[in-house]
């Protein structure tokens, strides 16, 4: 990941935060004959050295990986369009062109797969636990048929990325001015886009950390 030092995240909390309010990741590994592939999964992290996840045993991507093979967990947060007009130095400079603001986490280290049925029923009732108590009401794997169930474990691998690097970025119009960087938030609150107004108040809360959106 490219960093500078206008957009490096270096707030374990808030990056903890961040994976957990977007859920899912792109698990990226190159194969035995180096071609690149990823898939979309749903995770848990917690901020340690353990990322939880499972896939399909269909899939190709994880046929013929040896295991600690290299993986990286990519999780995209908001991103939006920034209007160089939006400033209000462009007006005297003209120093301005568009850019795209986002947050995003990269998670680095060794891909561990998992076919013992008790580690795999574990992972994934700790996945749908997680990501079930955003809504109501709340569901567990004991609410489905044993059978049922027991088929579906079947057809899926458990996935442990043991996590050895921890890269987060938040390019969010920190090489502007506060006034600049404040016209921006104006202008993305404004916006349609549910990523946009998700920037804004990523802005907001640094010029302001006190306050709340």
């Amino acid at each position: 990941m490219y960093l500078t030092p206008f957009t490096t995240m270096t707030d374990h909390d808030e990056i903890v935060a961040l994976v957990e309010s977007v859920g899912v990741a792109q698990l990226v590994t190159s194969g035995p004959d180096g071609t690149p592939r990823a898939s979309l999964l749903p995770i848990l992290w917690d901020g340690g050295d353990r990322l939880l996840a499972h896939v399909s045993r269909a899939n190709p991507q994880f046929h013929d990986l040896a295991d600690a093979t290299p993986a990286l967990a990519v999780v995209t947060g908001p991103d939006a369009y920034i209007h160089p007009a939006w400033y209000p130095s462009t007006a005297t400079s003209g120093r301005a062109v568009p850019t795209w603001n986002y947050l995003a986490v990269h998670l680095g280290g060794t891909l561990h797969l998992h076919d013992d049925p008790r580690w795999v029923r574990d992972a994934v009732a700790r996945l749908s636990e997680h990501h079930a108590r955003r809504h109501q009401p709340g569901w567990s794997l004991d609410g489905a048929p044993s059978a049922y169930l027991d088929g579906l474990l079947r057809g899926i691998l458990g996935v442990e990325l043991r996590v050895t690097s921890v890269e987060a970025k938040a390019k969010l119009s920190g090489n502007r001015t506060e006034a600049d960087r404040r016209a921006v938030v104006e202008a993305l609150a404004g916006e349609d886009a549910a990523g946009a107004r998700a920037v804004s108040d990523a802005m907001a809360r640094r010029l302001d950390p006190t306050a709340t959106t």
